[in-house]
This record gives structure tokens, C-alpha cells and sequence, in this order.
């Protein structure tokens, strides 16, 4: 689920509809930097934001230990991760992701790039 270029409100409503554990956490998250942008950064409404950027990145990694029948351990990870959330006062692009290429416009543009082909130090 791509939040990146709605609005807060939007991107809320969507992480209500997710329905798997993350959504929660994101939606979660997102109330969060809101309450925070108003409180701390002096936005003045708080529909008036939204998100840049919305991406996690991985956390450390601890390694316990769990003792099974007689004399074995085995190994568990805790894995933890950080979310970072980038929100803009504002209201968002109309197209904050570009547009994809059609066919042909990939089609030309592979040609162009077989044309601009050169064998250097050649003839």
C-alpha cells in the first residue's frame, strides 16, 4: 500500500480498511505525526498536511536464547524495525508519482537510445 502523495486524512482512512497487522500499526503511526505536528511544529490545521515520505527501515536484531528438552537451545531473533513519516503542510501534488509510459512512448525511446549508440575510438 503506497501512502506516499496523499493526504493525512486519506491515508488514515486507508489503514483502516487494511486489514493486516501493519495497517494498524501504520494508521497508528500516522495519528501519531499528527498529533505531533500540531502540537510541536505549530501547524495550524490538521487536515491541512500530507504525507512525503512513509518508509521503514530495519531496527536492531536480538538474539535470545530458548531451552528445549535436555541439554538444546535454540536461537530466537526479536526483529525490530523503525517507520519514519514525512508530513507536509500543504496540500499534496495532483501527480506526486509520475505517470506511467505507455507502450509506444517506451517503444520510441528504446529506438532513440539504439540510434545514439557509438563505437568509441572506432572507424
Amino acid at each position: 500500500m503506497h501512502l506516499r502523495g496523499l493526504t493525512i486524512d486519506e491515508g488514515i482512512k486507508q489503514m483502516t480498511f487494511y486489514k493486516r497487522k501493519g495497517g494498524a500499526i501504520v494508521k497508528e503511526i500516522l495519528l501519531e505525526a499528527q498529533k505531533m505536528a500540531i502540537e510541536e511544529h505549530n501547524v495550524e490545521y490538521k487536515s491541512n498536511l500530507w504525507i512525503a515520505d512513509a518508509f521503514p527501515t530495519r531496527g536492531y536484531i536480538i538474539k535470545g536464547l530458548r531451552k528445549h528438552r535436555g541439554p538444546r537451545f535454540g536461537v530466537i531473533h526479536y526483529r525490530y524495525c523503525h517507520f519514519f513519516v514525512r508530513l507536509i503542510e500543504g496540500h499534496p501534488p495532483k501527480h506526486y508519482m509520475a505517470p506511467e509510459e505507455t507502450g509506444n512512448e517506451k517503444m520510441t525511446e528504446y529506438i532513440e537510445n539504439l540510434r545514439k549508440r557509438k563505437i568509441w575510438h572506432g572507424l
